[in-house]
């Protein structure tokens, strides 16, 4: 499990990209595709064309932080009729992501608070 500051933003690349390119070629697809800074308190994630392996780069202080999942069976499940460039998604999405699970299909269970005990 990837353990993120809080205040850091999850953001979904939603067109496919080379797992070829490594933290140098990301970070150029950041800036010049997502129009984004590499460098901000955010976690990018790349998919291939076969959604089958993932990338994420995010800054950590001092340098970059590349994690890499590829999926023996299966694939990653996310709606492809998402629109745009980028696509943010929460921290608890992020993991149920990288577990296999469709993340926009889940949800968290509503918090309870009842006002009367009659």
């Amino acid at each position: 499990m990837i353990m993120l500051n809080a205040r850091f933003k999850v953001y979904l690349s939603l067109e496919a990209i080379d797992m070829r390119k490594s933290i140098n070629g990301l970070s150029i697809a950041i800036i010049e595709d997502l129009s984004c800074n590499p460098q901000d308190e955010a976690l990018y994630i790349f998919y291939n064309k076969s959604r089958n392996k993932v990338k994420c780069l995010y800054w950590d202080k001092n340098g970059f932080v590349l994690i890499y999942k590829r999926l023996e069976k299966g694939r990653f499940q996310f709606s492809k009729l998402l629109s745009g460039d980028l696509y943010e998604i929460t921290h608890q999405q992020l993991s149920w992501l990288l577990a296999g699970f469709d993340f926009i299909q889940m949800s968290e269970y509503p918090e309870l608070n009842f006002k009367n005990y009659a």
